[in-house]
């Protein structure tokens, strides 16, 4: 952005683009961590019910993780 717009960003929201961005992939970050839980949490719970095996159990989780880590590589 010009400094014109960075001005004029600043002005109407009140915080410099860069801290929303930050904030943004910050919000996105926690989302991603709460989903990734989400997955081994039911997974689990399945692996415990019998309704999945412990191979299952641990692809799930691994591919969950590396979305994650995908995720996190493009956002820092």
């Amino acid at each position: 952005m010009t400094a014109a717009q960075q001005t004029a960003f600043q002005a109407g929201s009140g915080v410099t683009s860069s801290t929303m961005l930050t904030a943004i992939a910050s919000m996105v970050l926690v989302l991603a961590f709460v989903w990734v839980m989400w997955i081994a949490i039911g997974t689990f719970r399945a692996w415990q019910e019998g309704q999945a095996t412990v191979f299952d159990l641990t692809w799930s989780t691994l591919r969950a993780s590396i979305v994650l880590m995908v995720l996190g590589f493009y956002l820092r």
